[in-house]
């Protein structure tokens, strides 16, 4: 039986064979027409794959924006979800057309009578190379995921993650970068985040320790508190600012050198430090005023004489004195 002019899967071959019994012009047929309409529909289908699952990611996220369970926002709230929904449907979106690529890409070449066999594995010896040697590289991107996922901080949040404190600059799969008080930028991978500390999230809370003689009277000086914090409260700048009314809890402990009286003030995300420092103020300048003492610190001082120059009488006797500072 003689050998079939054509390939298993070459249509155009086998159609062109028909109409002309040449096999040179089935073989051209097949080049010229077959496989670039083969290469084509290949390209078409990866397009329809890559635009349904994208919307399907796009669909996911505006369901995930609106949330469960219906709720009302402010506007600070309902742009931080939209900005994670958006940067999620964006990864995701990115994963799928890399691996769309791929798949496309070796159907296209194994159309093209390339053989794959020694592609596929070659990526598949590279992945297990690259799966020891970037376990952490993958480690970060996983965290990072988890990370947008659970919003657990974003851009313009101060946060704490151990090592380093700070205001985030900038969040990626891989780091996340910081910029603490003194100005000093910190990068760190997300993988080796063990915790998160976020000092911006919803709302904060100015804690203000005040400390006080012994021989104050306690209940005229939290009377006192109370009527600063009070004013504080109702003062116009802080309209928005400060979200309840400040409480005075009491006693919060008994110093070597003064009673610890607390003041704890609800504010907005980020305003605590500012709230705190105007309450100091305002406290320093009413205890004046009331002739309340913030006692300094005291501590008694032992002069030691040698031993040779006591049993001489050439000087006094040791003994303590008090300095204060």
């Amino acid at each position: 039986m003689a050998a079939a002019p054509c390939a298993d899967g070459e249509q155009v071959c086998d159609l062109v064979y028909d109409w002309t019994g040449s096999k040179r012009f089935a073989d051209w047929a097949d080049v010229l027409i077959g496989k670039p309409l083969a290469v084509l529909g290949l390209l078409l289908l990866g397009f329809v794959v890559r635009w349904v699952l994208h919307k399907v990611v796009e669909r996911i996220a505006r369901r995930a924006e609106k949330g469960v369970l219906p709720e009302r926002l402010d506007a600070a709230t309902a742009a931080r979800r939209a900005q994670r929904a958006e940067t999620m449907a964006g990864i995701f979106q990115s994963i799928i057309t890399v691996i769309v690529v791929a798949v496309v890409g070796t159907m296209i070449l194994s159309e093209l009578g390339v053989d794959i066999a020694p592609i596929i594995a070659s990526a598949g010896i590279i992945g297990i190379a690259l799966g020891f040697g970037a376990q952490s590289l993958v480690r970060d991107f996983l965290a990072g995921i988890f990370i947008f996922m659970e919003d657990q901080y974003g851009v313009g949040d101060v946060v704490d993650l151990g090592e380093a404190t700070g205001s985030v600059e900038a969040v990626t799969l891989r780091m996340t970068r910081l910029r603490d008080v003194n100005g000093a930028v910190w990068f760190v991978p997300n993988g080796e985040i063990m915790r998160v500390g976020n000092m911006s999230k919803n709302w904060s809370r100015a804690v203000v320790d005040v400390g006080v003689g012994y021989g104050e009277d306690l209940a005229r000086v939290q009377q006192v508190l109370r009527e600063i914090a009070h004013d504080l409260w109702e003062d116009e700048d802080y309209q928005g600012i400060i979200i309840e009314e400040p409480e005075v809890t009491g006693v919060e402990m008994l110093a070597a050198d003064s009673v610890t009286i607390r003041v704890m003030v609800k504010t907005a995300p980020l305003e605590q430090w500012g709230v705190a420092r105007a309450l100091r103020q305002r406290i320093k300048a009413r205890f004046d005023h009331e002739g309340i003492e913030i006692p300094f610190a005291q501590r008694v001082v032992w002069h030691r004489e040698d031993r040779r120059t006591a049993a001489e009488g050439q000087g006094p006797d040791a003994g303590p004195t008090t300095d204060a500072g």
